[in-house]
Parts: structure tokens; C-alpha cells; sequence
């Protein structure tokens, strides 16, 4: 297996690749989401009421390509000993931090396009944690988005994870231990009541 260029505790960014990406969907989306309603507009509306509809749908495309460059200069990962962290966002920031015991899977996200590209992302999910990213209480998911060496990355998440005890694990062994020391506390007290009784 290859080793992967991703040192402990130095932040990593998404492949290069994953800035194209954005820039395919762009250009995709223009045919398939705006020229096939807009064309009929060009044809049978009259020029200014056309004019006016594109000068919006052009301020969108320009921010956006705008936008894309921006927001990967934002996106930073970082493995830990303990946690992964990550952080992203142009104008909204959002970071994370994500302990590895609580990290239940790790799955590779990769669709045609990126696989061309030679990126996938990886999609970390966790149980019992919330994050910011998450809108669904106690399961969030995380992703790292546009990387090369996805398999080699994946693996060394996941054997940080074997290095960890999963909470559910340890929140359920503390439990059983709590419930045998309550019932052999019992145990005691009814011995001692029996033994009590019998002198008498």
C-alpha cells in the first residue's frame, strides 16, 4: 500500500483536482438547468423582459465562480492522535472536532466525474456526537472532500480507530458494571438480614 503524503497534526487540503470539479458542475449546470427554460424564454419573449432574466442568472454564475476558488482556500483537514478536526467557509465559518472513538464507519463517495478526476471523498460517520455539520441528533456525518489518496487516508483513520474503544462500548461496559456492584450490594444486605435473623 502506499503511504500516504498526510503527516499527524499538519493540516491537509483537498487535491487540486477538487477545484475542477466544482468548475465541471458549473459548466454542466448551465445547459441542464438554465438553457433548457431560458431558450424558449430567448425565442418567444420579448428582448428586455430576456435581458433582464439574464443579467441575475450572469451575476449568479460570475459569484459562483468566484465563490469555488475562495471556499477551497478555506478547506483544511488535520488527524490527530486523538481527533480529526476540520474547518471550512468564504463568509460562514464552520469547524469541527471529531474524537475517534467516536467514529463508527468510514465510507468512499465517488461518483463518475471524480473518479475521472482520480478524487473521491470520504464520508466519516459518527454515533453519540454532535457536530455543526449535523442536523440529525447524536449521528453526524462528516466529510473529507476531494482526495487522492482516499484508500491510504481512510486506512489510517480507521486504524486510529481500532487504537480507540468505541464510547457506546465503554458507556455500556460502565453500565454492567454499575448494575453487578448495585446487585451484590443487595446480595450483601440480604445475606446480612439472613444472618441477623438466624442468631435471633
Amino acid at each position: 500500500m502506499k503511504e500516504t503524503q498526510i503527516k499527524i497534526g499538519e493540516e491537509f487540503k483537498p487535491a487540486p483536482q477538487f477545484k475542477r470539479l466544482y468548475f465541471i458542475y458549473l459548466i454542466l449546470a448551465i445547459p441542464i438547468g438554465i438553457l433548457t427554460w431560458y431558450v424558449p424564454v430567448l425565442i418567444f419573449a420579448p428582448f428586455m423582459i430576456s435581458l433582464v432574466i439574464l443579467i441575475p442568472i450572469l451575476a449568479i454564475l460570475i459569484f459562483i465562480a468566484y465563490w469555488i476558488p475562495r471556499y477551497y482556500d478555506t478547506m483544511l483537514y488535520r488527524l490527530d492522535k486523538n481527533e480529526m478536526t476540520w474547518r471550512r467557509g468564504v463568509w460562514f465559518k464552520k469547524t469541527g472536532i471529531v474524537p475517534y472513538n467516536r467514529i463508527t464507519n468510514v465510507d468512499i463517495a465517488q461518483g463518475p466525474i471524480s473518479r475521472m478526476l482520480g478524487i473521491a471523498s470520504l464520508k466519516v460517520q459518527t454515533a453519540g456526537y454532535s457536530a455543526p455539520s449535523s442536523g440529525f441528533g447524536g449521528f453526524a456525518e462528516i466529510r473529507i472532500e476531494g482526495m487522492e489518496e482516499f484508500e491510504e487516508l481512510r486506512e489510517k483513520i480507521m486504524e486510529f480507530v481500532r487504537g480507540k474503544r468505541p464510547v457506546a462500548v465503554e458507556t455500556y461496559e460502565e453500565d454492567i458494571n454499575l448494575k453487578i456492584l448495585e446487585e451484590l450490594v443487595k446480595i450483601r444486605e440480604l445475606l446480612e438480614r439472613s444472618s441477623r435473623n438466624d442468631r435471633i
